[in-house]
């Protein structure tokens, strides 16, 4: 049987990382150890040939050609060594190597295969270092390339320009590739940030509507209590004395519920996947029977009415439909001059509506008025519902909303 993920950990395994993941140095030396068998190949009569396909030097299996091609072996190994701590000395150490392994071949050109382990180093400089390192790389290469050719055309020997101009040309395509795979990385590493800073905003956002949403209902049930017991502390101090109690009970839950929040605001943690979990205590549906006792004790009753199976919902959609209902009511205790109104909760399989009416004289001209609408119309629309708020042909307000539940929560 193989041993699964869960037992590699156990034993203290590891699966080993894929070839394809080995470090440049390693693709480096590859580079080289293929061209020098390239270089072999050509210079043998293969299969299916009259004639090899390059003639092979006086002094190339001799053992002082022999001995260059070591030497140049020896450099391009150390070069690839160095490439991922000191790129500029690998690369110069690389370019040593290809000029060195020119002698033993009776070229007049530095071949592709002896520069093909220059063009591997140029590209992952380019790649994983900075703009201006990989310009010197480059610029460094195409000098040596230039001084080979120069100091032959000096010397009166002969050289293959032509040959050396298309080894100049794959250098060049080699440091382009990796400059645009260093800009892929930097882009998609800027589009990472700029993700987490815009998802650091939403979730600041989210946690200022919420602080909105309990501080603008609890300011109306204390201005309510408050009016109550200013108005009968004479006549009936009982009665006052019980709403002074509610203050300071909604005072006091208010504050924790601030603390909470302003503790989450500051480490402004994001969940992925657009649901993310609110500070410890956040409320829902299942708290609406206590808003409503807590408005009623106000002295606005709110009947609570639920239509439907009441299936579990999402996280953000029964935080979102709580806080459409909070906002409503406070609206109907602040403005509406009412005292009652009617909350009305329909579950069907793919939805969930909501409905606040009242019978009050009204609060606000259009559905567009206040900070309060402003919000629960963000609320409904990031969940891609539908809101609708105005008031009542025959009296009253009604906010609606109707919220749609994903198909795998139904």
């Amino acid at each position: 049987m193989s041993a699964t993920p869960r037992s590699l950990l156990s034993e203290g395994t590891w699966p080993p990382k894929p070839w394809w993941n080995a470090p440049p140095g390693v693709w480096t030396a590859l580079a080289w150890c293929a061209g020098l068998v390239f270089t072999f190949l050509v210079r043998l009569r293969l299969p299916g040939e009259e004639e090899p396909l390059v003639l092979a030097g006086v002094v190339f299996y001799r053992w002082d050609g022999l001995t260059f091609l070591a030497l140049a072996t020896a450099l391009a190994l150390d070069g690839s060594r160095l490439l991922s701590r000191r790129p500029l000395a690998a690369v110069g150490r690389l370019l040593a190597a290809a000029v060195l392994g020119t002698i033993p071949l009776s070229v007049g050109e530095i071949p592709l295969a002896q520069f093909l382990a220059v063009d591997v180093a140029l590209y992952f400089v380019a790649a994983a270092r900075s703009r201006r390192t990989g310009r010197i790389a480059v610029t460094t290469a195409l000098a040596v390339l230039a001084g080979f050719l120069a100091t032959r055309w000096l010397s009166g020997w002969n050289t293959g320009t032509s040959a050396e101009l298309a080894v100049a040309l794959t250098a060049v395509v080699a440091w382009l590739m990796g400059t645009s795979a260093h800009e892929s990385r930097a882009h998609a590493e800027q589009l990472r940030e700029r993700s987490t800073a815009q998802a650091v905003s939403d979730e600041r956002l989210r946690i200022a509507r919420e602080l909105h949403d309990m501080v603008a209902h609890s300011i109306g049930i204390i201005a309510l209590q408050a009016g109550a017991a200013r108005r009968v502390i004479d006549s009936r101090p009982e009665q006052a004395r019980e709403a002074l109690g509610e203050v300071e009970t909604t005072s006091r839950e208010t504050l924790a519920g601030l603390r909470r929040m302003l503790g989450a605001l500051r480490e402004a943690e994001v969940v992925e996947a657009g649901r993310r979990e609110g500070p410890a205590g956040t409320p829902g549906l299942a708290d609406l029977d206590g808003l409503a006792a807590a408005t009623t004790a106000a002295g606005v009753r709110v009947e609570v009415r639920r239509v439907g199976d009441q299936r579990p919902l999402p996280p953000e959609v029964d935080l979102s439909a709580y806080r459409i209902v909070q906002e409503s009511v406070t609206n109907v205790v602040r403005h509406a001059g009412t005292r009652s109104c009617r909350v009305t909760l329909e579950q069907r399989d793919d939805e969930l509506s909501i409905e606040v009416v009242d019978d009050g004289r009204g609060h606000g001209a259009t559905a567009d008025t206040g900070y309060g609408l402003v919000g629960m119309r963000e609320r409904v629309g990031l969940l891609h519902g539908d809101f609708s708020a105005g008031p009542r042909p025959e009296g009253g307000f009604r906010v609606a909303a109707r919220l749609p539940v994903p198909a795998g929560v139904r």
